[in-house]
């Protein structure tokens, strides 16, 4: 009996060591002292605008416009924008299209079974994609849009990217994005000791029967 229990005992250790974990990466934007750049998402900007030069969007400071009409910075996430004025008004005559990419990596973990889910704002409107592949969308600065995903993923490096689109306005028309993270899972891919131990422990199991079956039989 007693080694029924071990080999038991090994066997589940060997499978719980394949454990859920939460996605490493997945930050929210704004994190960090307010007024620096947050350098967890990469921009590009396809403005009509000339002058955003910088890859790193800026974390805005709670206090100034256009923070007002938005839904104002809290200690969870905070807003990014193109430029270090964040009330700075762009795309006067034609749309602009702001992308900000969010990398993480999957290396070591089984994508098949990951997920996440999080909520999004943007001036004016967004639409995110994971690997390319569209997962939520939403255009308002005063409330939340929810994006979420559970397969899609892939081995090694992923994209998301939070597309924003500023519709055009001739003043008045600044642009930023918003971004919590609510939820994330990934399980781990088992190294080669746990496949050994595991078959170790389920062979213990088999292996005891047969050997009372073979006493009963002298």
């Amino acid at each position: 009996m007693k080694r029924i229990i071990l080999a038991g005992v090994i066997a589940v250790a060997a499978i719980s060591s394949a454990h859920a974990a939460s996605i490493t990466g997945l930050n929210n934007t704004g994190l960090g002292a307010s007024g620096s750049g947050d350098s967890n998402y990469k921009l590009s900007a396809a403005s009509s605008d000339t002058g955003i030069t910088s890859t790193v969007p800026v974390i805005t400071y709670d206090k100034d416009w256009p923070i007002n009409p938005w839904m104002a910075n809290n200690s969870t996430s905070r807003w990014i924008t193109p430029t270090a004025s964040q009330g700075q008004s762009l795309d006067a005559w034609s749309a602009g299209t702001y992308t900000y990419t969010l990398s993480f990596n999957l290396a070591g973990y089984d994508a098949s079974t990951a997920s996440f889910a999080g909520r999004m704002a943007a001036d004016n409107a967004v639409t995110v994609k994971l690997n390319n592949q569209i997962i939520g969308g939403g255009a308002s600065f005063s409330d939340w849009a929810s994006f979420s995903a559970n397969s899609g993923f892939v081995a090694g490096v992923n994209t998301v990217d939070f597309i924003v689109t500023n519709w055009a306005q001739n003043g008045g028309n600044p642009t930023g994005l918003r971004v919590e993270f609510g939820s994330s899972s990934v399980t781990a891919v088992p190294e080669p000791e746990t496949y050994a131990m595991l078959l170790g422990g389920l062979g213990l199991v088999g292996l005891l029967p047969r050997r009372r079956k073979l006493r009963g039989q002298v």
